[in-house]
Order: structure tokens, then sequence, then C-alpha cells
């Protein structure tokens, strides 16, 4: 059996059980920017993820993004012209599989899988700190009920949870001017500081943060912008998908990074002193540079933020899941009931899926997941990159699709780089993830591929639009 693409087979020959296997195209390019950038929720990335990275590497946090930022420029790049060249939910894993091989795709699927089970529950727990100011309540009933707000919403129409998130949006947009403002407007030290490359150590000391600090923390500044590959995952509900993929990936990572960076750089420029800074209670520091009630008002607005990030994080994951079961990727029973469509033409079963158990993940330890979810982050770029220096060849040649500048130069040194980012992280965390993608392996020799013919068929739409 090949890889090459095909249309998804007619809803008849579908073992759903209602004849329907497409999702409605209804959004966009602005609806389908608003829910990716909110998936990116950068309000809550500058407030929950950013804070971690202040502590190991200080002063050189917004260096480390920014690095970050322009290697996922490059990632952004693949991912615009795979998504046009191939809109399907399943995203990452219908690119890979497609351009570099069924067991390749399979293995970038279990990595997308390990990101979209970690990251919404891990987040949803950062609610608790941020409706303090009115209510004291336990990070992991907060995020357990977030969790479950998010699932109910993403049984919803995707227009109407286009404008939900829209409206969120706007809010954490406006907590993010209000830091970067009151940051800059209270610097304590000039830009210079943003290179200085140094952090707080033990006993009031200053220790430098060399060049290996920031290598390992690139795997988390790449995930810190990651939310942009949601445009890929909305590809079967975009109206133009092989127009407004492309512009729906690199307006959203363009428009993250400006509101995830001026702050980080407000705040580096604005804390009284370096071991404040690495402490990293953001809050605290909003609150000294104004009053309660701002700190107040941006501690809520983060905290719908997380909620707006919960909201997106499931309807993109239902996607995977939906598509994963729709190209045969389980047992013919699990199949069937993964791909079922709702009353608004939604993945009903998958939004279950991946919303209950991310409710039940809020009352588990994921403080050793953040180390995993880098790891499979940066692993699946570099498999998209593979994909990338891949999809011009063969039939995929002359395909309608968007692409990129300087290709093949793109995907090769984007491959080298991600490579040596990848080698540079934590030994535990490389085990824990090359432990589950072995396991993965053994499903693919053991189940998948002995079934090729009938499992594991990645599909596009039929519909799909130039």
């Amino acid at each position: 059996m090949t890889d090459t693409l095909r249309p998804a087979e007619p809803a008849s020959a579908t073992e759903t059980g209602d004849g329907q296997r497409k999702l409605k195209r209804s959004i966009g390019v602005v609806g389908g920017t608003l829910l990716t950038l909110s998936c990116v929720t950068p309000a809550s990335t500058l407030f929950v993820v950013v804070p971690d990275l202040f502590g190991t590497l200080g002063t050189a946090t917004a260096l480390t993004i920014a690095i970050g930022s322009v290697l996922c420029i490059a990632v952004a790049f693949c991912y615009a012209e795979l998504g046009t060249l191939i809109p399907s939910a399943g995203g990452e894993y219908a690119m890979v599989s497609t351009l570099a091989g069924r067991l390749a795709g399979w293995l970038v699927f279990v990595l997308s899988l390990l990101v979209v089970v970690i990251v919404p529950p891990v987040i949803a727990m950062g609610t608790a700190d941020y409706i303090a100011p009115l209510v004291h309540v336990d990070p992991a009933l907060t995020g357990a009920g977030v969790m479950l707000l998010a699932t109910l919403a993403g049984l919803l129409d995707l227009r109407a949870n286009a404008w939900i998130t829209g409206v969120f949006l706007v809010l954490e947009v406006i907590a993010a001017a209000v830091v970067a403002v009151l940051g800059f407007s209270h610097a304590h030290r000039g830009a210079g500081s943003l290179v200085s490359m140094q952090v707080a150590g033990a006993h009031g000391s200053v220790d430098p943060v060399t060049a290996g600090l920031v290598v390992s923390g690139l795997a988390i500044a790449l995930f810190v912008t990651q939310g942009f590959s949601t445009a890929v995952y909305l590809s079967e509900e975009l109206e133009h998908p092989r127009r407004d993929v492309a512009r729906t990936v690199l307006a959203t990572l363009a428009i993250s990074t400006v509101i995830i960076l001026v702050p980080v750089a407000a705040i580096t420029m604005g804390a009284t002193d370096l071991t404040e800074l690495t402490g990293g209670d953001l809050s605290a520091m909003v609150t000294a540079w104004s009053n309660t009630a701002v700190g107040t008002f941006v501690s809520l607005c983060v905290a719908l933020a997380i909620v707006n990030a919960g909201i997106v994080m499931v309807i993109q994951n239902s996607r995977v899941l939906f598509a994963s079961a729709r190209d045969k990727a389980w047992p013919t029973p699990v199949n069937g009931l993964l791909s079922r469509l709702g009353r608004f033409g939604s993945p009903w079963v998958a939004t279950l899926t991946v919303g209950i158990p991310g409710a039940l993940l809020c009352f588990v330890d994921l403080d050793t997941l953040y180390g995993v979810t880098g790891v499979s982050v940066t692993a699946m770029y570099l498999l998209v990159a593979v994909a990338a220096l891949l999809g011009r060849r063969d039939g995929h040649r002359h395909t309608p699709a968007w692409r990129m500048p300087l290709w093949p130069a793109v995907p090769v040194l984007l491959i080298a780089v991600l490579g040596y980012v990848l080698v540079q992280q934590d030994p535990a965390y490389l085990l824990w993830t090359g432990g589950i993608t072995a396991v993965a392996t053994l499903y693919w020799a053991l189940y998948l591929r002995p079934r090729r013919d009938t499992h594991w068929l990645v599909s596009l739409p039929e519909d799909t639009r130039s």
C-alpha cells in the first residue's frame, strides 16, 4: 500500500453508522486566525509558561524566545506549504504520512497526541492562581472545571466558538498590552539587559546563563508559539483551505510573537532586581507597578485566556482524533465511535474523549511532563521539516499549494538545528518520550502494519477547494 494522497472514501463506505464523515466548512481566514491565536493563547502562555523560563534563563528569556520565534518562521513555512498541499484535520500526521511514509506519520501522530493530552490540563490548572483575587480554590479542581467547560463549548458549532474565543482573545491581548506598558514605564534597566545573560543564583548571587542553557530552553521557547499549527487542523473547516491555511499560519505566528515577546522584554526591564525577575511572580509585579485593581483585572483576563485556550485545544485535539478514526488508526468499533458527528457538526465522541481525560489529568502531577512536551514538540517539528523536504517530489510537485521561499535550504537548516536542540534536552525527558514512541512503534508493527490494506489509510476530503 502506497502513501500517495487520495480523496476520502464516499460516505456510503464508512463505518460511522450515521453515514457522515465530513466536517462543515464554516469559517474564513479571520475566524481561523482568531481560533488559532486563541490556541497559542498569548496571555496564558505569558503568565503560565514564561515564568518557568525566567526561573532558569533570567534576563536571557526574551533572547531565547526571540531565537525560538525565528526558528518558528522556518517551521511555519513548512506548515504553510504542507497544510495547503495536504489540507486535512489530521494535521502533522496526514502531512508526514503522505510524504515521508506511514510509519513516520504514525510516530508524528503519537507525538502530537502526547502534546494534546498534556498541555490543556497543565495550563488549565494555572487558572486557580489568577482567580485568587476573587476566590481561593484547589488548582486541580479548578483545572478540571475548566476542562469540562471547554469540552462543553467544543461540542458547539465551530463558527460560534470562533466568536466566543474572539471575545476572550481581545481581553487577553489587552492584558498583555497592560503588562507591556507598565513594564516599560517602570523600567529599572536598559535594553542592554535583554542580552545580559544573567540569572539569580543561591544566596543572592548572580549566575551567568550559558549558551547550553539557552539551547536547552529552546524546546520550551518553541512551545511558546506552538499553537499556530492549529490552522492546519482546521483546514477541513476553512472555506478556502488552499489559500487560507498559509495566511492563517503565518499571520498567527507574527501576531502571537509580538503579543508574547514585547511584554517579556518589558518585564525583564521592569523587574526591580534579578531575584524578582527570576522568581517569575508576574501578578505581584503588575500589582507593584500599578495597584490592586489593575492587578486583579489582569489576573482575571489571564484566567479567561486559559479558559479560551482550553476551548480551542479541545476543538483542535478532537479533530485530530476524528481524523485518526476516519483514517482507521484503531480497531473498527473505536473508529466508528470517534468519527461520529453531532447535531452541530462537531465530532462529539472525539471531543468527549479528549476533554474528560484532560479533566482527570488535572489531579496528576504533570511537572515532569512539561519536559516531555518540549521534547515531543521539537521531534514533531523535525519530522514535519523532513516531510517539507520531500514535499515537491513526484506527483506533489505540480499540486496547487502555497510554496515556501528558499526551499530546500529552509527545511534542511531546520532539520539540523532541531536535531541539535533535541539531543541537548534532559536525558530523562528523552527516555520518557522515547519509551512512549517505542510502544507506539510496537503497535504499528503488531497491529497496523499487518492490516495495511484496511487500516491507517490517510485521506483527504473530496471537497478540498483551490
